[in-house]
């Protein structure tokens, strides 16, 4: 993730306006992959614009597709996909590139890839994933970092017990299942927004899912899907990271093509802690702090509903100038307090043990340099940086460019002063 340029922040300036919430990119990811099981040109719209999504199109290229982007338009030829092996490369580029696995897999009978890269957040292993495929009849070996995988008699339905409720895992499962002999099901599936979007667009295709959402999700394979056109959900990551960044500056705001009732999960901690949010109409959201806030209850990261894991370090920003003490605790993943030392340069007070972090408020933040060292914590120096006294300097932001349109120019649109050198 070598990248030269930094952002620079002069923070204290109050955020005001409207701001518009791009397409998710844990929903475009998927969505991308899907459209490998498409014999035909698929259309996806509020798709954001990002390196992530630059990368997923690279994949579905070097599996024979084509692919075209207009805007917030992206358009997914897959009528002639002829290759199965993804380039080492491109699998370093990101996590959620194993997700095309079930997809080549399903499509072609076979997949060679390596293990995926992308953000270092500690162990987040896809034996989950192998184990699921290998009981739907998958042949899967592991060779000088290559995995080779085959379906010698075709892919068939299967009943599927997560031992956890892996995102990735259950949607690749419900691509390599979409097209497999039998059902399948998936049991302690998860049940993010995600899934449910992933679940309508390979129904429009053809497709027969039923129970995203859910914690049961079955999967009753039909011989080929055929392409669709669909809207990518908006990123309730993004729309967190926003609020947030209101919160911090003492700002008002209004969020655009936004969804309320996904980010259920961490909405009313803004509200405990002081904030005045509420639906603004259809697809908006509004925010106002107009003074300190106060500390949270503890806040645990859990999967969907639960409060997730990645608005873990963008809450402790907010929290690290609020009144009181706040408790972290990271259950999902094992290294994800990467963005504390950074924090602390800023004026932070923050002890971590563990799992657990301990945030105590500070009367006022000051402008550092600092380094993003994965996505999410890259958005939570952003917030705090422009809530401290001062110029910080953060380097790093090829990180925050994988889930996040241009921040600099969404937050300069409503009164932050930042900007990209």
């Amino acid at each position: 993730m070598a990248n030269s340029q930094k952002l620079v922040v002069n923070g204290g300036r109050r955020l005001e306006g409207e701001l518009r919430v791009h397409g998710a990119k844990n929903s475009a990811l998927p969505l991308l992959a899907a459209s490998v099981l498409a014999h035909g040109e698929c259309v996806f719209h509020n798709c954001p614009a990002l390196t992530d999504v630059d990368a997923a199109c690279r994949i579905l290229s070097c599996l024979g597709c084509r692919c075209s982007r207009s805007g917030d338009t992206v358009c997914v030829e897959a009528a002639n996909v002829c290759g199965s092996e993804i380039p080492d490369g491109l699998m370093r580029e990101m996590r959620s590139s194993i997700v095309f696995l079930g997809a080549v897999l399903g499509r072609t009978g076979r997949c060679r890839l390596t293990f995926p890269g992308g953000c270092e957040l500690g162990a987040r292993p896809i034996d989950l994933h192998l184990a699921a495929l290998r009981e739907m009849g998958a042949v899967i070996s592991e060779e000088h970092g290559w995995l080779e995988c085959t379906a010698p008699g075709g892919l068939k339905g299967a009943r599927i017990a997560l031992s956890f409720p892996s995102v990735g895992a259950t949607e690749n499962v419900m691509l390599a299942a979409a097209c497999a002999n039998g059902t399948t099901e998936i049991q302690n599936a998860a049940r993010e927004p995600e899934i449910i979007d992933l679940a309508e667009f390979l129904n429009k295709c053809g497709a027969k899912i039923s129970g995203a959402g859910g914690s049961v999700i079955a999967i009753e394979g039909v011989k080929r899907l055929e392409p669709a056109e669909h809207s990518v959900i908006p990123d309730r990551i993004v729309t967190g990271t926003y609020l947030c960044c209101a919160a911090a500056t003492r700002g008002e705001l209004i969020l655009t093509r936004c969804e309320p009732a996904h980010i259920v999960g961490f909405l009313p901690v803004l509200e405990a802690m002081g904030c005045r949010v509420y639906p603004y109409g259809a697809g908006k959201l509004y925010i106002s702090c107009t003074r300190r806030l106060t500390a949270p209850p503890t806040i645990r990261t859990m999967p969907y509903p639960g409060f997730p894991t990645d608005i873990q370090a963008i809450f402790m920003a907010l929290c690290t100038i609020c009144d009181g003490t706040s408790v972290f605790v990271e259950n999902i993943f094992d290294n994800r307090y990467r963005h504390v030392p950074e924090l602390i340069r800023l004026g932070a007070s923050i002890k971590v043990e563990g799992r657990v972090a301990v945030v105590q408020g500070v009367p006022r933040l000051s402008g550092a340099k600092v380094c993003a060292g994965e996505l999410r914590g890259g958005a939570a120096l952003v917030t705090a940086a422009l809530a401290a006294e001062g110029t910080s300097e953060i380097s790093g932001t090829g990180f925050i460019d994988r889930g996040y349109e241009s921040i600099e120019t969404a937050l300069r649109s409503v009164g932050a002063d930042i900007s990209r050198r």
